[in-house]
């Protein structure tokens, strides 16, 4: 029986990807060592590098304004390591705050300036994107999470604002086309839909850099990993590896255009299920529907754990919901298949009718 993986993160990958992963753990390159065994000052090593940002230049159409790093620490370290290279302490910057992930960037940005949190959703347990905001044209940059992976929403355009923007796009990373010159700076852990955990993608302005007073660490400095071509320290060889496979993996299947209409196409077979089916409700209210991770609840928290035993049956994994909202998610970012979803879409009418 195939299986599908719908979980949120670590999360499923092309199947190709792996494969060619999988053989270069037992020989790189056809260097008779592994992957995991060579150095990364190797030619072959700094070739993927170099490969890797190429291709998320050419996949964004980055001007020679930004620079891509591969770092460390995961998208989390981002939380303060951009108000420590962007934000004086005199300096306010601000922040949405549309869920878990915003919270935690929030707190953190209040230990190295002002924070005004110009607009929240929290008062619906984010079940919504906050819509006609009021930004003050002052602040250093505006903050928001672009897809809420434990609420199921997302932006569906940019903040309206001529305030420079920086974004976690975590989730939704390479799922659509984006206007990147609106950005001083997106990062986005690579274990949703650009790799395995334990590389974190950070696009970069170049002149947005050097703005602050305080004594910044080497490592924590962008313009140090820039200046070394993210390799100041052993980078994380195998997961930025596998995310430039997969990176060539979106290329080869039509770039960011063909990957927006493929998520939309899959995304309304679990929709469309889920307004016509009496069992389940979204989490989310329709107009911020994410893409990428589909919440939902059942009737009842039994109909819900009967109907999680028969995912598992039926070879639909990782689909219970995050213990914020409960109920299921299914995620189904670029590499998740039409034909998984249609699978539990088609269990979702199924369990209906035995119900009824």
């Amino acid at each position: 029986m195939k299986k599908y993986n719908f979980s949120a993160g670590p999360a499923v990958l092309p199947r190709e990807v792996i494969e060619k992963a999988a053989a270069s753990v037992l020989n790189y390159n056809n260097s008779g060592f592994s992957i995991l065994e060579v150095s990364h000052r190797s030619k072959d090593v700094v070739a993927a590098m170099d490969q890797a940002i190429a291709l998320v230049k050419e996949l964004y159409g980055l001007s020679d304004e930004y620079e891509v790093l591969f770092l460390q620490g995961g998208a989390s370290t981002q939380f303060f390591q951009i108000p420590m290279n962007f934000l004086n302490e005199e300096e306010t910057a601000g922040y949405i705050n549309t869920g878990a992930w915003s919270k935690k960037a929030i707190k953190d940005a209040k230990a190295y300036g002002k924070v005004n949190v110009v607009a929240s959703s929290e008062e619906q347990n984010f079940n919504y994107i906050p819509k006609n905001i009021s930004i003050p044209s002052d602040l250093k940059y505006l903050h928001y999470t672009s897809n809420n992976t434990i609420f199921g929403t997302q932006f569906q355009s940019l903040p309206e604002t001529d305030v420079r923007l920086i974004c976690d796009m975590s989730s939704d990373i390479f799922s659509k086309p984006i206007d990147v010159s609106r950005f001083d700076l997106i990062y986005a852990g690579a274990q949703k839909n650009m790799g395995p955990a334990g590389v974190t993608l950070v696009i970069v302005k170049k002149s947005a850099l050097g703005t602050v007073s305080r004594y910044v660490p080497v490592m924590l400095d962008y313009r140090t990993h820039i200046e070394n071509v993210s390799m100041y320290n052993t980078p994380p060889v195998f997961a930025m590896y596998v995310s430039m496979l997969t990176l060539q993996w979106i290329k080869d299947n039509g770039g960011l255009e063909a990957m927006a209409k493929r998520n939309e196409a899959k995304a309304k077979i679990l929709y469309d299920e889920l307004d016509r089916n009496s069992l389940f409700k979204g989490h989310s209210v329709a107009e911020d529907r994410s893409l990428m991770n589909v919440t939902f609840t059942g009737v009842s928290e039994e109909m819900e754990n009967e109907f999680l035993d028969r995912c598992k049956k039926e070879g639909l994994d990782g689909l219970k919901g995050h213990r914020s909202v409960g109920g299921l998610r299914a995620s189904i970012y670029n590499a998740l298949e039409a034909e998984g979803i249609q699978k539990l879409a088609d269990l979702m009418r199924a369990f209906e009718e035995e119900k009824a």
